[in-house]
């Protein structure tokens, strides 16, 4: 996965294997052609969390079958955190005498603009992957574009669009734009929280190399484990940013009682959440090389500047609002 790229195609269980002196042995199995998780096929093997007798059996990256519909843990990670974050987001809302059902009429909004916004930027970021993509299915590029399920969204894509759906929303129902937003902020860090641990399931977001007793092992024909007979250790990229999310939403949802104007919390998002992103991306190793900007800054970490330079803007501009307020009144 590049970026986000989230690849929500069939894959195969993952199946034990067994601690050899403190470290765990690669096992042969049979497997059909070893490919990229990027592309969604991923052969059997195990998830290993650290070095001695941390074995993690039989985790699975599809939950079950209805019939043709395959469900996966990231889907239903992703949805629980989604859902999560609503029902947290009701709960302030609350205090600020906006009723709670007002909230999960937005999450409509927001689904729709995150998943639109999402995949907007990854066709126009990724249009090679796409008609590679559209080869492998055999129909036009065009309808690849559409084609959700098979992977492919970017985070930030996903912020905007929300973030122009939520505006959209706000202004329909008449409700106050910033108000609203600082009551949906910290359940965004919440969210994420909880559907990064999907990405881990799936092995999409994974880090680079390490010796660090808290690396982890994906499956043999995943991007990070080739076949040598060797282990292949990572960093649990996924597992950091999933905790500096619920660090950050923790952070927000102290500070939301003691804001002093509409949009702070919104802005400190922004800016909070642009710097544990930058510093993640330091230890991804998903990236091509071709995708680095000199060599090692990767394209979140490119966006990250531009979206921290909004969020400290946005807090200057609505902190200059409230002043202006504040002299008017006295």
């Amino acid at each position: 996965m590049t970026n986000d790229k989230f690849s929500m195609t069939n894959s195969q269980s993952f199946q034990s294997l067994k601690p050899v002196h403190g470290k765990a042995a690669p096992k042969k199995v049979k497997r059909s052609s070893p490919r990229s998780v990027t592309h969604g096929r991923r052969s059997e093997g195990v998830l290993l969390f650290g070095r001695r007798n941390s074995i993690l059996c039989q985790v699975h990256d599809i939950a079950f079958h209805l019939g043709p519909l395959t469900v996966t843990w990231y889907g239903i990670l992703v949805a629980c955190g989604f859902l999560f974050g609503l029902w947290n987001a009701s709960r302030r809302a609350l205090r600020q005498n906006i009723a709670p059902e007002a909230i999960f009429d937005c999450g409509t909004w927001l689904l729709i603009g995150a998943i639109a916004g999402a995949r907007a930027v990854y066709v126009v970021s990724y249009w090679p992957d796409v008609i590679n993509a559209a080869k492998e299915y055999q129909h036009p590029p065009w309808m690849e574009v559409f084609m959700v399920q098979h992977g492919g969204i970017v985070y930030y894509g996903g912020l905007l669009g929300a973030s122009a759906a939520g505006v959209l929303f706000a202004r329909r129902r008449k409700l106050p734009v910033w108000k609203l937003a600082d009551i949906l902020a910290p359940s965004v860090a919440l969210g994420s929280f909880v559907g990064r641990w999907g990405c881990l399931m799936h092995g999409c977001c994974f880090g680079r190399p390490t010796d660090l007793p808290w690396g982890i092992q994906f499956p043999l024909g995943h991007a990070s484990h080739p076949d040598d007979g060797l282990p292949h250790y990572v960093h649990p990229t996924e597992i950091y940013d999933s905790l500096l999310n619920l660090g950050l939403f923790a952070g927000l949802a102290w500070f939301y009682k003691r804001r002093k104007f509409d949009g702070q919390v919104f802005a400190l998002y922004l800016i909070g959440y642009s710097v544990l992103r930058s510093a993640v991306e330091c230890f991804r190793g998903d990236y091509p090389p071709a995708d680095l900007a000199w060599g090692r800054i990767t394209p979140a970490q490119v966006v990250s500047i531009g979206v921290l330079l909004a969020g400290v803007l946005l807090l200057i501009l609505l902190s200059r609002g409230k002043a202006a307020k504040l002299e008017t009144h006295g």
